[in-house]
């Protein structure tokens, strides 16, 4: 016996014992109708119903009949085609969305999803884990930001990609996504860039524990906070907490977004006929994340930003780079790799042999060597010179006004920019001891000639 059965046996059953107990007059009209949770007057339509036929006057007679508002079987079977032929794999609300927006679908979600599993084309959601608490969002945008990279096959047909993904914890907003063969300190500089020109400087990053993001001693272990990597060192110079993760949970609200990424990015890209890189990437930041912002993207509970506005682009370049010191080699070059960055010559001294420098690697490929403060030389991505080199006094572009503490004093002055002074006597001047000895050697060089 079916349920349906089951309330009818029930619901009839339930009537006999009401009516005769009506007709022993132990409830009345209003009372009975009370007790069956109807109207006095569907009461009455019962007893009428049940005086002429039976029981199965009583029965519901919609059993049996189709709905009024029954979906077509001709639009049911268009519905379950399209899925099968152009949609496979995709979740339910994604596919839903697409014929909505594509062909007017105009059935529900949920009529969609109920069909799609009775016709066993989409499996039902497996049970839930323990339940864990969860964590607040921050009131304000620009307060936390999480970054994290996903490695998948993106692009259809080519070998796995990571996306680097950067969102606010307010709103749930993409500010940053793109694809890149790898993660690494390259890859997340490049994306603090992007967020920081755009947006301005956030109050913290929250990450995993990656070798990129920090230095871990013992696997499983906390990290150590204070030896810093590349990016903890930047993070650190532009005054920004850096918030390490210690469980995939801990980082839920990333991990979901990946999980939508890779669900609907994926087909997305597919669908757009995408298989280049640089494409994508493009396709990506102009189309995808407008439309993936819209639709899931939500509003902070505050109105205010946390993010402090950039006074000095030049200076969150700077800091947004990888910086290690090196020593200049006896040709004035400095070794990076596989390159040589040739040191120009330079009016703050003769030479930069033994010198200890300090190199830039910027996230597009170029390069620059600093000498404390002072920018001596910029390279393109080849390890050619490229654009500000420091020629002459107050050439260059300095981080703050050139150190003078230990230059000698014509250095000093070519480092404050003040003109060189004229040509500087080399010949000493004579003692006046030796004075005396000449003028006593010439008395004496007199007397011998009278003599």
């Amino acid at each position: 016996m079916n349920r349906t059965a089951w309330l009818q046996d029930r619901r009839m059953q339930k009537f006999r014992d009401v009516l005769s107990r009506w007709e022993r007059r132990e409830l009345s009209g209003l009372e009975a109708a009370e007790v069956l949770g109807c109207s006095e007057r569907q009461f009455r339509r019962y007893r009428r119903r049940y005086e002429e036929d039976g029981l199965e006057g009583l029965s519901d007679r919609r059993l049996g009949k189709a709905s009024a508002k029954r979906v077509p079987v001709d639009t049911v079977m268009w519905m379950l085609d399209m899925y099968r032929s152009e949609y496979a794999g995709w979740n339910v609300k994604h596919f839903h969305e697409h014929l909505q927006a594509e062909h007017g679908f105009r059935w529900g979600y949920t009529w969609t999803k109920a069909q799609l599993h009775t016709a066993g084309l989409v499996a039902r959601a497996p049970h839930r884990g323990a339940h864990r608490r969860k964590r607040e969002r921050k009131p304000c945008e620009g307060m936390m930001l999480h970054q994290d990279g996903s490695r998948a096959a993106w692009l259809g047909g080519q070998a796995a990609l990571d996306l680097i993904v950067t969102l606010d914890d307010a709103t749930s907003r993409i500010y940053s996504a793109f694809l890149v063969e790898e993660e690494g300190t390259a890859s997340t500089l490049r994306a603090l860039l992007e967020v920081f020109s755009a947006q301005g400087l956030p109050s913290s990053l929250y990450t995993d524990r990656g070798s990129h993001y920090f230095y871990t001693a013992k696997a499983g272990e906390a990290v150590d906070r204070e030896r810093l990597t590349q990016v903890g060192r930047a993070l650190e110079r532009l005054g920004i907490e850096h918030i390490a993760a210690y469980s995939p949970e801990a980082r839920g609200r990333s991990e979901r977004m990946f999980g939508t990424l890779q669900d609907r990015l994926i087909k997305e890209l597919a669908r757009a006929g995408i298989s280049e890189i640089e494409a994508a990437n493009a396709w990506i930041r102009d189309v995808y994340l407008p439309a993936h912002n819209a639709r899931f993207a939500r509003p902070a509970a505050l109105p205010q930003s946390g993010f402090v506005p950039v006074a000095d682009p030049a200076a969150v370049i700077e800091a947004l780079c990888v910086q290690e010191e090196r020593v200049v080699g006896r040709d004035n070059t400095v070794s990076w790799g596989r390159r040589k960055l040739q040191l120009p010559e330079s009016p703050l001294r003769p030479h930069w042999v033994k010198a200890r420098v300090r190199v830039h690697e910027y996230p597009d490929g170029r390069f620059a060597v600093f000498y404390g403060p002072r920018c001596l030389a910029r390279y393109s991505a080849a390890g050619e010179l490229d654009g500000a080199v420091l020629t002459g006094p107050g050439a260059g572009t300095p981080c703050s006004p050139p150190p003078t503490r230990g230059l000698r004093p014509a250095l000093a002055a070519a480092a404050r920019g003040i003109p060189a002074p004229g040509p500087v006597r080399t010949k000493k001047p004579r003692s006046s001891r030796s004075r005396k000895q000449t003028g006593r050697s010439s008395r004496l060089a007199a007397m011998a000639a009278t003599a």
